[in-house]
Order: C-alpha cells, then sequence, then structure tokens
C-alpha cells in the first residue's frame, strides 16, 4: 500500500464538496474516479480539473442505492486506473424539507436508499476488493445533522447520517484486520448548491459558534487527511468538521 499508486473512488464528486474532495486529493497525487447521478458536464468539469494536476481520471454514472451499477463503478475504475485503493462516500440527497409529518414518504425512501444503502453497498463492494489487495481506506461523509437532529427541515436525513456514523464505527473495527481503515467526515453547514434554499449558510451563520458557513475545500482537507499515511492508525473516528456545531 506505501508503494501502490492511490486511486480512489469519489461518489458525488461533480459538484460540492465531491467536486472539492476530487481536486485535493489529485493534488496530493491521487488518480480519481469520479461517480455521479447525471450531470455528465458538470462531472467532465471535475475531471478536466484532476488532469490539469498531471493525475488521471475517468468519470461513471451510477446509482449508488443500485447493487449492479456500484460493481460497475468499481469494475470499470479499476480497469482505466488499476486496483481502487479508496472510498470517498460522499453521494447524497436531502429529499424532503420542512416538518416530518408532512414529509413525502416516496421522496424520503429515495433519499434513504442513496444515504444509507448507497453507502453500504460502496462500502460492501470497497472491502471486497480491498481485502484481496491487503488494505485500502474509507472515509464516509456524514453530517453534524446526526446528532443535531436538523428538527423542522430534515429529520429523515439526519437520522441517515447517524446510521451513517455508525455504519463508520461498526465496518471500522469489522476490517481492521484486514489493512482497511474506515473514517468519516461529518461537515456542518457549507457553501455548496445541496439547499433547497441557496442562502441558508448565510442565514443560519449566527447560529454557527465560528460565525460562519464552511467552504468545501475545508471539508476536503479532512478527507485528504484521513486518506494519508499522517492518518495511518486513525480508523473508527468521526472527524466533526462544523465550526464548533
Amino acid at each position: 500500500m506505501k508503494t501502490q499508486q492511490k486511486v480512489t473512488i469519489v461518489t458525488g464528486g461533480s459538484r460540492g464538496i465531491g467536486a472539492a474532495i476530487c481536486r485535493r486529493l489529485a493534488a496530493d497525487g491521487q488518480d480519481i474516479a469520479i461517480g455521479y447521478r447525471s450531470d455528465v458536464a458538470a462531472a467532465e468539469e471535475v475531471a478536466r480539473a484532476v488532469r490539469s494536476t498531471g493525475r488521471r481520471c475517468t468519470k461513471i454514472a451510477v446509482d449508488t442505492s443500485d447493487p449492479t451499477a456500484v460493481d460497475h463503478l468499481f469494475e470499470v475504475a479499476a480497469a482505466e486506473l488499476g486496483p481502487v485503493t479508496g472510498l470517498v462516500n460522499n453521494a447524497g440527497v436531502s429529499g424532503p424539507n420542512g416538518n416530518l409529518a408532512d414529509a413525502d414518504p416516496e421522496r424520503m425512501r429515495e433519499a434513504l436508499a442513496v444515504n444509507v444503502l448507497g453507502y453500504l453497498l460502496c462500502a460492501r463492494r470497497a472491502v471486497q476488493d480491498m481485502t484481496t489487495q491487503g488494505g485500502g481506506m474509507i472515509v464516509n461523509i456524514s453530517s453534524a445533522a446526526a446528532t443535531l437532529g436538523s428538527p423542522g427541515q430534515y429529520v429523515h436525513y439526519a437520522a441517515a447520517k447517524a446510521a451513517v456514523d455508525t455504519m463508520t464505527l461498526g465496518l471500522s473495527k469489522e476490517v481492521a484486520k484486514d489493512g482497511i481503515r474506515v473514517n468519516c467526515v461529518a461537515p456542518g453547514t457549507v457553501w455548496t448548491d445541496f439547499h433547497e434554499d441557496p442562502q441558508r449558510p448565510a442565514r443560519v451563520a449566527s447560529a454557527i459558534p465560528i460565525g460562519r458557513a464552511g467552504q468545501p475545500d475545508e471539508i476536503a482537507a479532512a478527507v485528504s487527511w484521513l486518506l494519508s499515511g499522517d492518518a495511518s492508525y486513525a480508523t473508527g473516528a468521526i472527524l466533526r468538521v462544523a465550526g464548533g456545531m
């Protein structure tokens, strides 16, 4: 693992935090497989940014809640870039916004399929491959919502992210013997197009102890550290990057 070229899959890598992670890991010297849902133009823009650093990059359309599509993602990444050494589980959707009593069940189902099942399926395939390769690294993107609950906004999303935290803890213990480290980054409110209200990061800034919302690059820096050799003794960690929330 020390001499092998790092190849990392980043799901939801075409925008926001995922795009920032792709750019940062490329700057770190990693080759990147961008998993994206539908916006091929956005994925290609990120791919160009990765290639401009001299790193290799491929982009693969994927529905992470579909196990066949997840297998395809890993197979194409390995075929084009080499054995996958890292996974950043980042693809997610917020689902309905508002009180739980008013939430549309089908939109909640879709959100849970991506935010929970999608993470599990991607991690499952990553572990299968990494076990035969002598190890690897998984970083799950959770949210400060997992412990704050997000009342009046998206309780179902907060519940899904709590599941991600628990998955991180359990899986890290399960695969440590195989040389696989599993960690988690839990962002707070970040300036991305994820929010239904584009100005929400500005509106909530006064409630954040540090006084502002975060930037995608600040989350990418945390992911970079967890995937680096400097974090070689870290597994099962949930790194909260939320401005004090």
